[in-house]
């Protein structure tokens, strides 16, 4: 059983990781760690620090497990094997080389971190010292994914001509970190990395940046939307879109030259929902419900299997490098 604790009492690790994690067998839940004072980023006023305080015990009256006095003291502590880092994508790079400088294996929210570097640090560190890191894209673990690819292999689509997807949402408020630079927000960082990891998939091992653009507003520090293509060896061409000012998307579109294949909800079928397909050629249109999957189950139940296989850890670390590489060639597009 491998022992597991949180970095930080964050909303998804209340709603979406723990209810997840309880169903794996893999994983034994061990408490998680509140920030001290000289840890929080920002201003620790006092009230802050009751509120972090408060949502651990939320935690605790829901999960059980055991409070830490700040992340340094569950990174010490011998009871603690695996770590799931759910902080803000700046600090990922510093809280995650200091867990896997304690021994920890580490689950790190996406993305990894906000730069190429600072990637290279976490995944050497980790390659290094023999340990699993594993990045939180969930959606490619959903059944729905393998249906799709079954599809396009089966050459029921025909040839493949061109993929297309989105990925946005509305605005959400200037107090959120994802619109600020310190804490690593930014459209494409956020939303932006979904389609460019699905683009990844779909093309292969060749897949490579052609073209971006990155949009932000007067007033506003971060990308809030934007576009970029990736092709592969073969010529096949992704067209991703994505933003955090937009009407909601959620969506890949695969055009083939016999039929186009849509799933309205690629990124975010949790648990409970009968995701779509939509099939559609010149003379008909036929909508296939899928069964429902617990994609954030079996993420963590992946991590828990990079753990125990070298072989997977080692691919994990280069499919986590080269998500960060197209990031950083969507981001610096043009500055060549």
């Amino acid at each position: 059983m491998i022992r597991i604790g949180i970095l930080s009492p964050s909303s998804i690790a209340l709603n979406r990781f723990l209810p997840s994690l309880i169903k794996t067998d893999q994983f034994q839940y061990i408490g998680i760690a509140a920030a001290s004072p000289e840890e929080w980023t920002g201003e620790a006023t006092e009230e802050l620090l009751i509120k972090e305080r408060e949502k651990a015990d939320s935690f605790q009256k829901k999960f059980g497990g055991k409070i830490f006095s700040g992340y340094r003291s569950l990174l010490e502590s011998e009871e603690i094997d695996a770590v799931y880092l759910p902080l803000p994508p700046a600090l990922h790079c510093e809280w995650g080389i200091r867990a896997l400088e304690h021994g920890k294996h580490l689950l790190v929210e996406k993305p990894s971190t906000t730069n190429v570097r600072d990637t290279k640090r976490l995944v050497k560190t980790a390659s290094n010292d023999g340990l699993a890191l594993h990045e939180n894209y969930m959606f490619q673990y959903h059944t729905q994914l393998e249906e799709i690819q079954k599809k396009i292999a089966s050459g029921e689509l025909g040839e493949i001509r061109t993929y297309k997807l989105s990925f946005g949402f509305p605005h959400r408020g200037m107090d959120d970190f994802r619109y600020s630079k310190a804490m690593g927000g930014g459209a494409l960082l956020d939303c932006g990395g979904y389609p460019v990891k699905l683009a990844s998939l779909l093309l292969g091992d060749t897949a490579r940046v052609v073209q971006s653009r990155l949009n932000d507003a007067p007033g506003c520090e971060v990308d809030l939307f934007g576009t970029a293509v990736l092709e592969n060896a073969e010529g096949i061409c992704a067209q991703i879109s994505f933003g955090m000012d937009n009407a909601y998307q959620c969506q890949l579109e695969v055009w083939g030259s016999r039929q186009t294949l849509i799933a309205p909800r690629i990124f975010t079928a949790g648990a409970g929902v009968k995701p779509t397909l939509i099939l559609r050629s010149s003379s008909e249109e036929r909508v296939l419900e899928l069964e429902e999957d617990d994609q954030f189950r079996k993420s963590i139940e992946a991590f828990g299997e990079c753990i125990s296989n070298p072989v997977l850890r080692e691919e994990s670390c280069r499919r986590i490098q080269k998500q960060a590489d197209l990031i950083e060639k969507i981001r610096t597009w043009g500055n060549d």
